[in-house]
């Protein structure tokens, strides 16, 4: 990511990439170590995005958008909503409500009662194009959730897709979800 986006030119096209990690706990640029409760096994890797800690493991939806925000007349605000908004319209075609909280970024529905973390985000901007991106729980074990505070929040509850009944092939998830990305990203651009 950080090769494609030093490397891009004026005429580069956007790109969305996605993909699924092995098990890995990465702490943002604002991360704090304390916000790893406990070892337990699960390697920490610090990156270059924004926003605290998150787990990323198997079952999970990684979507990196390498987006050149300036070239769409986009501010990194505009750029944050049109991602939560490509997931929550995801949700919304398998008849899931989803919504955005302020000042946390990410995606969250309902569950049991209660209000559970779906989507993670966090970008990195340089020179007006971004990387980094989302991470989208499909039918991931969120065990190694407990053993954090979930982008540095002590408690915050975490959902996945099949715990919403939503229990259609990855392939079709990662279609949805890129024309989703898609749509909101050219809504965003064109305001």
């Amino acid at each position: 990511m950080q090769a494609f986006t030093a490397s891009r030119a004026a005429e580069t096209p956007d790109e969305i990439w996605l993909t699924e990690h092995p098990p890995i706990y990465t702490l943002g640029l604002a991360g704090r170590r304390e916000h790893v409760l406990r070892d337990n096994g699960i390697p920490v890797l610090k990156v270059d995005r924004g926003g605290q800690v998150t787990y990323h493991g198997p079952g999970q939806l990684v979507a990196y958008l390498l987006i050149d925000i300036a070239r769409r007349g986009l501010g990194v605000r505009q750029l944050v909503r049109a991602i939560e908004a490509s997931v929550i319209q995801l949700l919304d075609s398998y008849g899931v409500a989803a919504t955005v909280r302020s000042g946390a970024p990410g995606v969250y529905v309902q569950r049991r009662g209660h209000e559970a973390k779906i989507a993670a985000l966090g970008l990195k901007i340089r020179n007006g194009r971004s990387y980094h991106g989302l991470a989208l729980n499909i039918d991931m074990d969120l065990a190694p959730f407990a053993d954090i505070d979930p982008c540095g929040y002590r408690g915050l509850a975490v959902t996945r897709l099949r715990d919403l009944g939503i229990d259609a092939p990855r392939a079709e998830i990662e279609s949805r979800l890129a024309a989703c990305l898609d749509a909101a990203l050219g809504a965003a651009s064109d305001r």
